[in-house]
């Protein structure tokens, strides 16, 4: 049992430098300030702010709940008598120590969300690439795995934009993740996807090779105001092309949004109202507005830095191969996993955490 004392030990000093790590002093004075704020008379007056600041505690409210537990759990076994010869105590100890590693590093995992915009809102987009209908299928299987993701992970999603595909799948959406460091738990999935598989379009049976290109975005609310300007945008509306219900197939609903100085259309036709669809395209084209001028500068830095390449649609971040053999496999990390079937049901913490740790 000395083994177990010792293992006890040093998860409680590890425990004691994560509660540093996690700011989790600041998180707490945090709370106190957001319900504060949720005691004023006009809080729900403006009910997104509110939405926002409700997910916001309560996404601090569950850090602080899971470091206490696990604090409280290791020291409730530390009391425990651990000199015991019982072997059927000695086991049940031994689980319970299984189970706290565990949720430790569960919690530990925060610590690698070091980036600007983690703790935001995400917004995907998918859009099949070469390869035809197997391509548009393949779009439709990355938007289960991620749809499923977010489901396991406890996050919400909105779809903002589907467009089916010709014979099957879909040539692209567009959706919300909410959740507490939701662009976080995603940013890692963005890139070109590549799957190699039989296709079940073909007659003869042969190998194919579809991609489809992932945008991961944060949702940044405030800079909406900040990026555009009533002037750049070009606005037209037009009649949705989606399944139907109320007022969705029988009004000009559905919205689309030219940004003039770059370039970038974003629509949206899956709410009932107009407005509805000019807010949700305007959060999409905010965050891709921001994301452009980022990359511009960060692409330029890179030629003055001798170091810039052309992004090509051959780059892919990620392959998935189902035949002749079964890897995926994240090509800018180097992890892989013959697991296919887990991952297309949206088990995707190794390749998460393989990303973030490769960006400390």
């Amino acid at each position: 049992m000395s083994d177990l004392i010792q293992q006890l030990k040093a998860l409680q000093n590890k425990l004691n430098n994560l509660e540093l790590l996690l700011s989790l002093p600041a998180k707490k004075q945090k709370i106190l300030e957001l319900e504060d704020q949720m005691q004023q008379p006009n809080f729900w007056s403006d009910r997104v702010q509110a939405t926002k600041i409700s997910q916001e505690l309560s996404g601090l409210q569950n850090e602080i709940d899971n470091f206490n537990k696990i604090k409280n759990a290791l020291e409730d076994l530390l009391i425990l008598n651990v000199n015991e010869e019982d072997e059927k105590v000695k086991k049940e100890l031994f689980v319970r120590f299984g189970q706290l590693e565990k949720d430790f590093v569960a919690l530990e995992f925060k610590t690698l969300f070091t980036g600007r915009y983690d703790q935001q809102d995400a917004i995907f987009a998918i859009h099949a690439g070469t390869g035809g209908t197997d391509a548009q299928d393949w779009a439709r299987m990355l938007e289960r795995m991620y749809l499923r993701y977010a489901e396991k992970r406890g996050f919400q999603t909105k779809t903002m934009d589907r467009q089916a595909g010709n014979e099957a799948g879909i040539k692209s959406v567009i959706f919300e993740i909410n959740g507490s460091y939701a662009y976080g738990y995603t940013k890692s999935e963005a890139g070109v996807h590549r799957l190699v598989r039989i296709s079940p379009f073909d007659a003869e049976k042969m190998r194919h090779t579809s991609f489809a290109l992932v945008e991961v975005l944060p949702v940044i609310d405030e800079e909406i105001d900040l990026n555009l300007k009533d002037e750049d945008l070009e606005i037209d509306v037009f009649r949705s092309s989606g399944h139907g219900g109320q007022s969705v197939n029988t009004t000009d609903s559905a919205v689309r949004i030219r940004h003039l100085p770059t370039g970038i259309v974003v629509s949206c036709q899956n709410e009932r109202s107009q407005m509805q669809n000019k807010q949700s395209a305007l959060r999409v084209l905010a965050a891709r507005v921001r994301q452009y001028y980022e990359t511009e500068q960060e692409e330029e830095r890179k030629k003055l830095r001798g170091e810039f390449t052309e992004a090509v649609w051959g780059n892919q971040a990620r392959s998935y191969v189902l035949q002749p053999y079964q890897l995926v496999k994240d090509h800018r990390t180097d992890f892989e996993t013959a697991d296919t079937e887990a991952i297309l049901n949206g088990e995707l913490d190794d390749f998460v955490a393989a990303y973030l740790k490769s960006l400390v």
